[in-house]
């Protein structure tokens, strides 16, 4: 099902002309497993450490402080990196973020968007690419798990703004968004986002 007709009322200011807007900034991006394992065998190496400081420093009794103060470091770098670690859209390009690097991605290169099932059965809304050398030609901008009630907690109020900021500007870059017709009816029905399936 195609991402277009009339928006509902929860969405009539998505479409209302703008006029001299701030650039605007939508954070998407899905951090791979490898990225994973990678940040948190960074988080535990700060750990050891640390502890390893303090037992050659001051002895084992105080490796629990140690423990501690490790413990700390170890989240507050886990909040770094994942915090990093992004795709950001602007009306200007796409970025790709991650600790160590950023890259560029132009919109002209963005052929469409898709709402479908990932190979874990969770939805996945990706950009098909033309160009370049991204694995399978496409950019995965959100995973979440399927929509079946309406909005009840923190996180999925974050991934309902996600994707409705999503939508909005992938609409006024005009690309096309097909979404399969459950995925639409549940956003519909329960997010109040996409048009109901016909």
């Amino acid at each position: 099902m195609s991402d277009e007709g009339q928006p509902t009322p929860d969405e009539r200011s998505e479409t209302a002309p703008r006029t001299e807007d701030p650039p605007r900034q939508v954070r998407a991006g899905v951090v791979t497993g490898r990225r994973t394992v990678a940040y948190a065998s960074l988080a535990a190496l700060s750990v050891v450490v640390i502890c390893a400081a303090a037992a050659a420093l001051f002895g084992w009794p105080r490796i629990f402080p140690a423990l501690l103060v490790g413990a700390v470091v170890a989240t507050a770098l886990l909040v770094a990196l994942f915090g990093r670690d992004a795709v950001v859209l602007t009306d200007r390009a796409i970025y790709r973020r991650t600790p160590w690097a950023e890259s560029r991605l132009e919109w002209d290169r963005v052929v469409a968007g898709r709402f479908a099932l990932d190979e874990q059965a969770r939805w996945s809304l990706a950009l098909d690419l033309s160009g370049g050398d991204e694995q399978h030609s496409e950019l995965v901008l959100l995973n979440i798990p399927p929509v079946r009630h309406p909005v009840s907690n923190a996180y999925e109020q974050r991934k309902r703004e996600q994707v409705a900021e999503i939508r909005r500007i992938l609409r006024d870059k005009r690309i096309p968004v097909t979404l399969l017709p459950e995925i639409a009816t549940a956003l519909h029905d329960h997010w109040k986002l996409a048009p109901a399936a016909r």
